[in-house]
């Protein structure tokens, strides 16, 4: 058991391992605009949490898996809720990019 394990924080880099070996999923950046140019993981998709509501037109199928991350796991897990509510299946709380070891774009 590592440490984020013990305090049931999502370890964002074993949730990544988990999203690139789902074919179709989204990868979703609920940060702010301002936030997601200054960094964000490859291959993710950016609409601020106030937005959230606006998801179908970009996410159509509810069963489609979506990984959810912010800054430090906070509005990613109000994300997670909020998708829940509208009907998604398959939504997961990465946590947040602040303990990603990887590569960022900008």
């Amino acid at each position: 058991m590592g440490f984020f394990d013990f305090f049931g924080i999502p370890d964002i880099n074993r949730g990544l391992e988990e999203y690139h070996t789902m074919p179709g999923a989204v990868l979703l950046d609920v940060r702010t605009s301002q936030e997601y140019r200054e960094g964000h993981i490859p291959g993710s998709q950016n609409v601020p949490l106030q937005f959230l509501d606006t998801i179908s037109s970009m996410i159509s199928s509810k069963q489609t898996p979506v990984f959810v991350y912010c800054y430090s796991g906070s509005r990613s897990s109000q994300a997670v809720k909020k998708l829940g509510k509208m009907g998604y299946k398959n939504v997961k709380n990465l946590g947040g990019i602040s303990s990603y070891s990887g590569k960022v774009e900008h």
